[in-house]
């Protein structure tokens, strides 16, 4: 059963709250990577409370031929793009070469679309030799999460941590092996969905994401 009162008053309060559970890193000078769009507001608070750099995470699935919503792979924004596959997936369907390098062409192209939308000319920041937090509104499969992690990792992070506010127990657990540390303020049990967690869980727009994306900056330089 759902407590009469959702965990989280909305994405500020989560993100508020994360940030005091992720004070020990501040001193690291960690960057902060939220996937957009609901994660944004979280993570903008998470970067505002430990005076870190935020800068978008931008995941696009690979879908196998008609049926899209099955994922081959996932290919991950950043100062060096990667592509993370399921292997499994692709053992199962059999997909051709020439398919899987057209959609990933194709999906990099969307990426860079999207982060022109956010950031204009703006480069994506390096993760090389950093602290990175990862950052969403909450994880209801963790196969997004899992893509970003993976394609993070290769880019050879210092310390890479995983920070929600709610998730189900099998995720976190399943995600452990990916990061170097997982903050995740609830776990609750039935797990139906993220957004039964908050009281105010309203779409966040690409103007909310440019807006705090602005104002990160805006702080970060003084």
């Amino acid at each position: 059963m759902f407590r009469e009162a959702p965990e989280f008053v909305d994405r500020e309060d989560a993100g508020r709250r994360l940030a005091a559970a992720l004070a020990h890193l501040a001193s690291a000078r960690p960057l902060v990577l939220a996937l957009p769009r609901g994660g944004v507001p979280v993570a903008y608070e998470v970067a505002r409370g430990l005076g870190a750099e935020l800068d978008l995470l931008l995941v696009r699935k690979i879908g196998a031929p008609g049926q899209p919503e099955l994922g081959l792979g996932a290919v991950v924004d950043g100062s060096d793009p990667q592509v993370v596959w399921n292997e499994d997936a692709i053992r199962l369907i059999h997909p051709s070469q020439q398919y899987l390098a057209a959609e990933t062409r194709r999906q990099l192209a969307e990426i860079e679309r999207r982060r022109r939308t956010y950031f204009g000319s703006a480069s994506a920041h390096p993760t090389n030799g950093r602290t990175v937090i990862i950052v969403d509104d909450g994880i209801a499969t963790g196969g997004t999460i899992r893509s970003a992690l993976r394609a993070v990792r290769r880019t050879d992070p210092a310390r890479l941590v995983l920070a929600v506010p709610v998730a189900p127990p099998d995720a976190v657990v399943s995600l452990k092996r990916e990061a170097d540390e997982i903050v995740c303020l609830a776990t609750p049990l039935p797990f139906y969905a993220v957004g039964l967690h908050y009281g105010d869980f309203s779409q966040t727009s690409d103007q909310e994401v440019k807006a705090l994306l602005i104002r990160a900056r805006e702080i970060v330089a003084g």
